[in-house]
């Protein structure tokens, strides 16, 4: 049993996420909180396997909060809702340890199955978020780079400056910074080079070695 925290400041919208989760044989509610600075005292009282946290929360926001989570001993994963990905919330996210991001108005079977992934110590990202133009999220056991993504990628693997992809890729400024974001929280890197590092060492830029 998947034992999850739910901390989301609407009543309606949380109380529809314990109603789905509640048809779910192996997921299990049992804690909600309405604030942000309301998640730290319910993580440690009721150790959830997962903490689903919305971003916009009085108090704190759901990424401060998942950056106090992650000072804990044993922290449990954390899966972020949200309505808009941005760049600076990527970088936020990442910092903070975030496991997973899910947009709120996928379809119920990604939430699911976000939960299922991050409890099992994975990552699921929302291909929505990475400007991919749909798709259901992705789990870190395989590539879970877009092909624009392994582009960007792979121009910086090849010598190339981030700051001169625009004009090499013929990209705006804003979507690379969404890809390069993208592309680190979904390998776990702290930077653009770490990312690169570790694409290359999984393979996932192999396609693009001569390219």
């Amino acid at each position: 049993m998947i034992k999850v925290l739910i901390a989301e400041d609407h009543d309606l919208i949380r109380g529809a996420l314990i109603a789905l989760l509640s048809e779910e044989r192996d997921i299990h509610v049992i804690e909600e909180v309405s604030r942000g600075d309301e998640i730290l005292d319910a993580v440690v009282g009721c150790r959830p396997d997962v903490a689903l946290l919305d971003i916009g929360l009085p108090g704190i926001d759901g990424l401060e909060a998942a950056g106090l989570i992650k000072e804990l001993e044993e922290p449990p994963p954390v899966l972020i809702l949200t309505s808009v990905g941005s760049p600076g919330n990527f970088d936020r996210a990442m910092a903070a340890g975030v496991r997973g991001f899910l947009v709120k108005d996928a379809p119920a079977h990604r939430l699911t199955d976000a939960i299922r992934a991050v409890a099992r110590g994975e990552r699921y990202i929302d291909l929505d978020l990475a400007d991919d133009g749909g798709g259901d999220g992705v789990e870190i056991t395989t590539n879970p780079l877009t092909a624009r993504e392994v582009t960007v990628l792979a121009a910086l693997a090849a010598g190339e400056r981030a700051a001169d992809l625009r004009g090499s890729l013929g990209l705006s400024a804003h979507t690379i910074r969404n890809y390069l974001a993208a592309a680190r929280l979904k390998t776990g890197a702290r930077s653009d080079e770490e990312a690169v590092h570790i694409a290359r060492a999984n393979g996932w830029l192999k396609d693009h070695a001569d390219g």
